[in-house]
C-alpha cells in the first residue's frame, strides 16, 4: 500500500468512525425520554456530523492537493461550550438514577476511547508534519466527546450509588 493510499484508507476509517458516532448519538436520542438527555446526544450527534463534513472535504482536498491539505487552519474544539451543554444540573437531575442514561454514557465513552486511539495510532505512523498533526487534532477533538463524558459519567454514576445505597460513605 502507498503512502496515499494509506492515507485515504484512514481517512475512510476516520470517516466511519464518526458515522458510527453520529448512529449512536442520534438513536440514544431519539430513544431518551428525558429532553435533557435528548438533548445532550442529539448535541454529540450534530458534533459527529459536523466531524463527517470536515474529514470530506479534507478527503477531497487531499485527493487534489496531496498532504498539503492537512496544513489547513483548525478550529479548536469549544470545550467550554460542549460542557456547559454536558454538565447542566438539569441534566443530572433527569439521569439520576437511570441505568438507561449510565449505560448509554458508557458506550459513548468507549467509541470516543477507540477513536482516540485510532488517530492517535495513525499519528504515530503518519511521516509527514502536516498529516501526523491533523491526526493529533482528531484525536484531541475526540478526546473533547471523552472528557465531558467522562465527568457526567461519574456525576450520575455517584448518584446513582447514594441513591441505592451502593456508596460505602
Amino acid at each position: 500500500m502507498t503512502q496515499r493510499e494509506a492515507i485515504l484508507d484512514i481517512l475512510r476509517q476516520a470517516y466511519q468512525i464518526e458515522v458510527d458516532g453520529y448512529t449512536f448519538y442520534s438513536m440514544t436520542a431519539e430513544r431518551a425520554d428525558k429532553p435533557a438527555v435528548q438533548e445532550l446526544f442529539a448535541k454529540l450527534a450534530s458534533d459527529e456530523l459536523q466531524h463527517q463534513a470536515f474529514l470530506k472535504e479534507i478527503g477531497r482536498d487531499f485527493e487534489a492537493k496531496g498532504a498539503v491539505a492537512f496544513a489547513i487552519h483548525r478550529r479548536t474544539p469549544d470545550a467550554k461550550a460542549l460542557s456547559q451543554q454536558v454538565f447542566s444540573e438539569r441534566f443530572r437531575e433527569q439521569a439520576q438514577g437511570a441505568t438507561f442514561e449510565l449505560a448509554v454514557l458508557s458506550v459513548g465513552m468507549t467509541l470516543e476511547t477507540r477513536a482516540i486511539t485510532y488517530f492517535a495510532e495513525a499519528a504515530k505512523g503518519a511521516s509527514e508534519k502536516e498529516v501526523r498533526e491533523f491526526y493529533e487534532f482528531l484525536a484531541d477533538w475526540e478526546r473533547q466527546h471523552l472528557d465531558a463524558l467522562q465527568k457526567l459519567h461519574g456525576m450520575v454514576r455517584g448518584d446513582f450509588w447514594a441513591d441505592g445505597r451502593f456508596s460505602p460513605f
